[in-house]
């Protein structure tokens, strides 16, 4: 047995002398060569040491090459795809006998690193095409022969790794550049100056990783920190800090980290960007969005962060984007046929007036405004319209709307705003509740404040299907109809309690062909109000001051009880045929057709004058004086036209009848008392009101 043991021993000097020896006994020149003609093999394309070479045993593992490049693929925009000024590899060598490596030094200057993809989406680091049979044969009997010495453990390198008893003394990366060119995509990004440093006495030691880089002229400052790399590895919890500085944004991370079969992490997030329009810049994807210069500020994000594999959770989250503040909680699960991702947030106020683009400024002359008088226009019938031209027609687009993208994840979604800006529509405390699953994306307004009133609705946009559908359904009740058509219409001609309902449904693969598939129905309804701008009980009583004084319609309005109709939509074209104005004095009632598809209009309106005071809930059949109007044409240029014809018509069968319901409007005594106007001057009165 001694003698076996004295052989075994003999062997293994031999071999360490063998090892030892060999760098003396073969020319430096020869491994050279030999090391380049097995990369050429597994990869099949040259590489060159053009430089110094030095490769040695004692004192120590050493390695020395200058000017090495590799070729890049054939038809590559670069000549080489890697190449470096010099490399310094050294290693302890009685340490790796024992099984511990010791880099004493890795040094990488200057390496300049071109990754590429070709107009046909292949990238330039793709070498398996190339490697000969013989090399593909030898990768996989390595793979094989690495899956059977497996050590069977389930946790992460530990000892069994190898990497047990790693150091690292001098580990550098100087003056580095990296770039990325997609011809596919038309994508060029650059690092440059980059240089890193990372410190490893031990990996029972902390770790600790910094440096920087430049990327579109912007200096990024990175730090990568770990307690205790070995338990990071087995699996144990570890203390972890990142962060990754510079001028446009700031990110950092510092909790606990461990890898086992998966990667575990939990810790404190915090993300601040001084300004998103900087950031967005920086990025090569600058913001065209509209909004004042102060919108799209600062960013500020906060919170807890959970990773366990493919599950992300963030909670305790606070959100500030310019002055809008929140809270909410988010998480997100990967490991799904498709992802899943919830979350609820709550927001302050939501004013939303800086991010939309400007209102349009009035031209040059003031539109004329609503109930004017005579003189507000002597167009025949034409609409006016602002700045004196007419209004650009526009068109549906045909253009594909696909919604299969709604099929790539699941979420539900939950949104608390304690209010709403908008322009000047001021709406109050709501809520929204979205939900996605299997390409069905529905949106439930549960809950809408709205000047005074309430108002909730319903939008389902369907994507599971080859033709996109879409349903919406809303309900307003009770709300002030005055304050809110001034905020949001800037028209102040009505008022009263509002509400309105709408239920539409629709599909099709393009806006043209959602809007003629359009069917649904609804109604409006304005209950005590009035008509602003106008008094007609006053006009009767005095017809020419009325009509004629500028003063006299000064802080004046119309009564009315009811006002409202209700309509049905069958292939984009809205019908309603029951519009109604009911007030002491005053009966209106209209009817008509909007043909969304063709954009246009085709609408009659008859406003009658009648011997009445009984206002909502009377019958619209009583007698009068009635001049109806027109109203049809494009969008674009509607026309409003008095049907005098009509108005001839309906006096022509009973004159008697009509004059009867206007002397009793006029107040005066029976008997031989006088009106306070006599009855042929009133109609000469109203002659002239229509150009006679």
């Amino acid at each position: 047995m001694k003698k076996i043991a004295i052989g075994l021993g003999a062997i293994v000097v031999l071999l360490v002398a063998a090892v030892v020896a060999a760098p003396f006994l073969i020319p430096a020149e020869t491994i050279k060569t030999e090391m380049l003609a097995q990369v050429k093999e597994a990869t099949g394309r040259d590489a060159r040491i053009d430089g110094d070479f030095k490769i040695s045993i004692l004192p120590r593992v050493e390695f020395v090459a200058g000017k090495v490049t590799f070729a890049n693929a054939p038809g590559g925009k670069a000549k080489n795809m890697v190449s470096v000024d010099r490399l310094n590899i050294q290693v302890a060598l009685f340490p790796l006998i024992g099984g511990e490596v010791e880099i004493d030094a890795f040094v990488l200057e200057k390496p300049i690193i071109n990754l590429e993809v070709n107009k046909a989406g292949r990238p330039n680091w793709e070498f398996g095409p190339a490697m000969s049979a013989k090399t593909v044969e030898k990768a996989k009997k390595a793979k094989a022969t690495t899956k059977s010495s497996g050590s069977g453990a389930s946790g992460g390198a530990g000892a069994g790794s190898g990497l047990s008893g790693l150091k690292l003394g001098d580990v550098r990366l100087v003056g580095g550049r990296v770039s990325y060119s997609d011809a596919k995509a038309g994508v060029v990004h650059k690092l440059d100056d980059i240089n890193l440093k990372i410190s490893l006495p031990s990996l029972d030691d902390p770790m600790k990783a910094e440096g920087a880089i430049t990327w579109n002229k912007e200096k990024i400052e990175l730090l990568l920190g770990l307690s205790n790399p070995n338990g990071f590895l087995n699996g144990k919890k570890t203390d972890i800090e990142t962060k990754i500085s510079a001028t446009p944004v700031n990110l950092s991370f510092k909790g606990s980290a461990a890898q086992t079969s998966k990667i575990k992490a939990g810790g404190a997030l915090d993300l601040d960007v001084p300004s998103i329009r900087k950031l967005s810049a920086w990025v090569g994807s600058p913001l065209a969005a509209p909004g004042a210069a102060s919108s799209y500020g600062p960013l500020k994000i906060t919170g807890q962060v959970d990773v366990d594999g493919q599950k992300h959770a963030f909670r305790q989250a606070t959100l500030s984007v310019d002055k809008i503040k929140g809270t909410g909680a988010f998480t997100f699960d990967g490991s799904g046929r498709v992802p899943n991702v919830t979350g609820k947030l709550q927001l302050g106020m939501l004013d939303l007036n800086p991010y939309l683009p400007p209102e349009a400024k009035a031209g040059s002359k003031a539109a004329p405004k609503s109930g004017g008088g005579p003189s507000a226009s002597k167009t025949s019938g034409k609409a006016a319209t602002p700045s004196g031209s007419k209004a650009a027609a526009s068109d549906w687009s045909n253009d594909p709307i696909d919604l299969s993208g709604l099929k790539a994840v699941n979420a539900k979604l939950d949104l608390a705003v304690a209010g709403i800006l908008v322009r000047k529509i001021k709406i109050g405390q709501s809520n929204v509740n979205v939900s996605l699953r299997n390409g069905v994306l529905v949106t439930d307004l549960a809950k809408m404040a709205l000047y005074g009133g309430n108002g909730k609705a319903k939008l389902t946009a369907n994507g599971s299907g080859r033709t996109p559908r879409i349903a919406l359904n809303f309900d307003l009740s009770n709300f002030k109809a005055h304050p809110f058509m001034v905020d949001a219409m800037d028209f102040d001609r009505v008022e009263g309690t509002a509400n309105a309902k709408l239920t539409v449904a629709t599909q099709g693969g393009s806006q043209r062909q959602l809007v003629s598939a359009l069917n649904g129905s609804g109604n409006v309804q304005f209950l005590n109000g009035a008509i602003r701008g106008i008094n007609l009980a006053a006009m009767l009583r005095n017809v020419a001051s009325a009509f004629l004084d500028p003063d006299a319609k000064k802080a004046q309005k119309t009564d009315f009880a009811e006002l409202g109709g209700t309509y049905v939509i069958r292939r984009g074209v809205l019908r309603n045929s029951d519009l109604s104005l009911k007030s002491p004095l005053l009966r209106l009632a209209g009817k008509g057709t909007v043909d969304m598809p063709k954009q246009t209009v085709n609408y009659r309106i008859e406003p009658k004058l009648v011997a009445s005071t009984k206002g909502q809930g009377s019958s619209g059949s009583a007698s009068g004086i009635s001049v109806p109007v027109i109203v049809s044409g494009p969008w674009s240029n509607i026309s409003y036209k008095p049907d005098l014809a009509g108005a001839i018509g309906g006096l022509a069968k009973d004159p008697s009848k009509a004059l009867d319901s206007l002397k009793k409007l006029i107040p005066g005594k029976s008997g031989g008392d006088k009106p306070a106007i006599k009855i042929p001057d009133a109609v000469n009165k109203l002659k002239g009101l229509f150009g006679n």
